[in-house]
C-alpha cells in the first residue's frame, strides 16, 4: 500500500541523477514510497540501473492521462465545489514567470485533480514534490482536495525567480527542503514565520568507485564543462574565455559535453570565434560514462550565472562530483556554490559574465599543479564529509517519518 507519493516532471531522467539517487536510497531505507511523474515515461539516454526501475514504483501520467482530467475535474466539482471553484479562480490566472514555466504550473494544476482522485483509489499519507513549480502545484491542488498533507524541495530556477503562487505553497506546506543553504534564508524572507518548516538539506552524491584524476596539466591542457545547454549555465561566456586564452598563446582543448536549447548558438559560436580546433561537443554523455570524462580533464569550468531574469543555478551536482575525483574546479559565484567553491581553498570563483576573469582563474589554476591538486583535494574531502548521500538521504527520510508519521502517533 502506497503511504507517501513522491512528485516529479519526470522519472528517472538521464540529467537528474540526484533525484534518481534519492529515492533509490529512500526505498533502500524502507520508506513507502511511490514516485508520480506529471509527464510520460522517458527513456532516452538511461543508464542500465534506471531503465531496471521495477515498473510498479513509478506511475507516468502524461499525455494518456489527459484524457481523464475532464472527468477528475466534475468530480472534485460534485465532491468539493467550493474549494474547487476558490483553486479554478486562484491558481490558472497567476502570473508565471515565463510561458514555459507557466505550462507547467498549469499542467500541474490540472494533474492535481487527477492525482487526487488516484490517492482515493491508492491511500497516501503525505504527498512530496521534488520541485517547487509544476509538481509542487499539482502536490498543492491535491492536498487542497483531499486534506492531505504536502512538502516540497525548492532548487534554484524553480525559485528563482519566486513564480506567481510559491509564497503561498511554502504557506501551505508541512515543509519545505532547500538543497542548499544560500536558498534556506532566502525562502524564509518570502514568507515571514516559515522558519521552522524550511529545512537545509543536501543532495547525496555516489561516492563508491570513484577514482582520483591523475591531472597531468600539461600542454595541451584538457578543460572540461558539462551540463545543461541552456542560459543559466553561460556556456558563452566559458567560450569567449577560451578565446582570450588562445589569443593569449595558451594551447588547450575543452570539451563541452551536454545538450539543450542553446546548442546551435554555442557551436555557431564556436566556430565563430575561430574555436573549431579546441572546442569538441560530445552531445548528451551518460552518467556511467562521466567519470571517464573527470579523469581525462586537467580543469573543470562551471560558468553559471544569473539571467536578467532572476533565473540561476542552485549548486550544481556536477560541481562535486568533479570533487569527488580530486579534479580542481574554476567556478562563478552563484547562489549555493561558494559554499563548495571556497575561493582559494577548495578551488578558484570568479565573477560571473566575465570572460576575462574566468579566462584569469582557469590560467591560474593550471599554472600551479601542485596548489591546484591540493585545493581539489580539499574539495574532495569536504565533498566526501558534506554530500555522503546515504547521510544526506537519511536526513530526509527521518524527516519525512518524524513529519509525516510522528503526527500519527
Amino acid at each position: 500500500m502506497t503511504k507517501i507519493a513522491y512528485l516529479t516532471l519526470w522519472f528517472p531522467k538521464a540529467s537528474e541523477t540526484f533525484i534518481f539517487r534519492e529515492v533509490l536510497n529512500l526505498w533502500e531505507m524502507g520508506l513507502p514510497l511511490k514516485v508520480f511523474t506529471l509527464y510520460g515515461d522517458l527513456k532516452r539516454q538511461l543508464s542500465p540501473e534506471m531503465l531496471s526501475i521495477p515498473g510498479e514504483k513509478v506511475e507516468h501520467l502524461g499525455m494518456k492521462s489527459s484524457t481523464r482530467l475532464l472527468g477528475d475535474i466534475q468530480f472534485w466539482f460534485k465532491r468539493k465545489k467550493r474549494v474547487s471553484l476558490r483553486l479554478f479562480k486562484t491558481i490558472p490566472v497567476r502570473r508565471w514567470k515565463s510561458i514555459e514555466f507557466g505550462g507547467e504550473n498549469v499542467i500541474g494544476f490540472l494533474y492535481g485533480f487527477t492525482l487526487a482522485r488516484r490517492f482515493l483509489d491508492e491511500p497516501v499519507d503525505h504527498i512530496h514534490a521534488a520541485w517547487a513549480m509544476g509538481p509542487a502545484t499539482a502536490a498543492w491542488v491535491a492536498s487542497e482536495l483531499t486534506g492531505i498533507p504536502f512538502s516540497f524541495t525548492g532548487r534554484a530556477g524553480d525559485i528563482y525567480p519566486p513564480d506567481g503562487a510559491l509564497e503561498e505553497k511554502i504557506q501551505a506546506a508541512k515543509f519545505v527542503i532547500s538543497d542548499n543553504m544560500t536558498n534556506v534564508p532566502y525562502l524564509e524572507k518570502l514568507v515571514p514565520g516559515s522558519t521552522a518548516k524550511i529545512f537545509g538539506i543536501y543532495n547525496g552524491i555516489p561516492l563508491e568507485k570513484v577514482v582520483d584524476a591523475p591531472v597531468p596539466m600539461v600542454s595541451p591542457y584538457n578543460l572540461l564543462a558539462l551540463g545543461r545547454f541552456d542560459r543559466i549555465k553561460a556556456f558563452h561566456v566559458l567560450l569567449y574565455a577560451c578565446k582570450i586564452l588562445k589569443d593569449e598563446g595558451l594551447r588547450f582543448k575543452l570539451t563541452l559535453a551536454g545538450d539543450g536549447p542553446r546548442r546551435i548558438h554555442l557551436k555557431f559560436l564556436t566556430r565563430r570565434l575561430g574555436l573549431a580546433d579546441q572546442v569538441f561537443f560530445p552531445g548528451f554523455v551518460p552518467y556511467n560514462r562521466v567519470s571517464n570524462l573527470f579523469c581525462s580533464s586537467d580543469v573543470f569550468v562551471m560558468s553559471s550565472a544569473v539571467h536578467p531574469s532572476g533565473d540561476r543555478d542552485g549548486l550544481p551536482t556536477v560541481i562535486m562530483e568533479a570533487l569527488t575525483h580530486r579534479l580542481p574546479v574554476v567556478s562563478t559565484d552563484v547562489c549555493g556554490i561558494p559554499e563548495v567553491i571556497q575561493n582559494g581553498v577548495t578551488g578558484l570563483l570568479v565573477k560571473q559574465n566575465d570572460p576575462q576573469s574566468l579566462a584569469y582563474g582557469i590560467r591560474k589554476m593550471l599554472e600551479d599543479r601542485e596548489k591546484a591538486v591540493d585545493m581539489a583535494q580539499k574539495g574532495q574531502e569536504l565533498v566526501l564529509r558534506e554530500f555522503n548521500q546515504k547521510k544526506n538521504h537519511r536526513k530526509i527520510f527521518d524527516l519525512l517519518v518524524n513529519q509525516v508519521y510522528g503526527a500519527q502517533n
